[in-house]
């Protein structure tokens, strides 16, 4: 299994695990909390037949990769996203991000810029910034994300049921679009992420990405469902024309937060056609 070290703790490796198949153009794959890599599996599955490179790597604290208690933010993340992609040599990729990874697709565009970037993707967008603050009155309450970091901390496997519930619409999808077997799968591995990142990620949802987004230089496409409870279009891809220069905008109707899975071959064939 493929590793890669992108800092150390202590006496210990700081190391991503990441898979890397198929051959053509580069796509960089990076997952949303509390799940990893494998959660792209659909689109992976797509992007092979199609005749891409696929690169989906595990973020630090989730998944394969080391559990550090050290590095949960998006300067980190990115730094960690731009140590793989110099370690690959990797040229002319698209960069896809979903939910908690648009930030560092975000945020790795602002600060190293698109010299190894052709295209971006943001699937269920955090950007630009969740925070209600005095410049930023369509945000939301910090003591919102307050009760998810005590909730988290108080009992994590309860947090992750409830999280899961609304980030798959389960009462509305449960049975159908998501099976129960899906749902327990996803569930094991929230609650196999490491403790600390799975509080300590859920204060860097509220990074302000305003700077970042007019640096973002290449081809956009945001997509995301108009039924996400966890980040609903009014607070995040509705608000992002203007601040993307080059910017495709997809709505899912009927879409939750889970668009990659629920809704995996409307997803496709957007991601193909912008691809393309």
């Amino acid at each position: 299994m493929p590793y890669i070290t992108v800092g150390k703790e202590n006496s210990g490796d700081i190391d991503l695990y990441y898979e890397d198949h198929g051959v053509g153009a580069p796509v960089v794959l990076i997952h949303g909390y509390p799940l990893d890599g494998r959660s792209w599996e659909k689109q992976e599955a797509a992007l092979l037949d199609a005749g891409f490179r696929v690169i989906a790597y595990d973020r630090r604290g989730f998944g394969r990769s080391s559990q550090p208690s050290v590095g949960y933010d998006y300067d980190t993340f990115a730094a960690d996203l731009d140590v793989l992609l110099s370690r690959l040599d990797l040229q002319d990729v698209t960069l896809a991000g979903f939910s908690m990874g648009t930030g560092e697709v975000t945020r790795y565009l602002g600060t190293y810029g698109s010299g190894r970037v052709n295209k971006a993707v943001l699937l269920a967008p955090v950007p630009p910034f969740l925070l209600k603050t005095a410049d930023n009155s369509e945000g939301l309450d910090h003591s919102l994300f307050e009760g998810f970091m005590a909730a988290a901390t108080a009992d994590r496997p309860a947090f992750m049921t409830g999280f899961l519930e609304a980030f798959y619409n389960y009462d509305v999808y449960g049975g159908n679009l998501v099976s129960e077997e899906r749902f327990r799968a996803s569930w094991n591995t929230a609650t196999s992420a490491s403790a600390t990142a799975a509080v300590a990620c859920i204060d860097t949802w509220l990074t302000d990405f305003r700077g970042d987004l007019p640096k973002l230089d290449v081809p956009v496409l945001v997509l995301q469902g108009d039924q996400d409870r966890i980040l609903p279009p009014v607070f995040t891809g509705n608000r992002l024309p203007g601040l993307i220069d080059d910017m495709s905008h997809i709505v899912i109707e009927g879409g939750p937060h889970a668009i990659i899975w629920t809704h995996a071959n409307q997803v496709n064939a957007a991601l193909l056609d912008f691809l393309k």
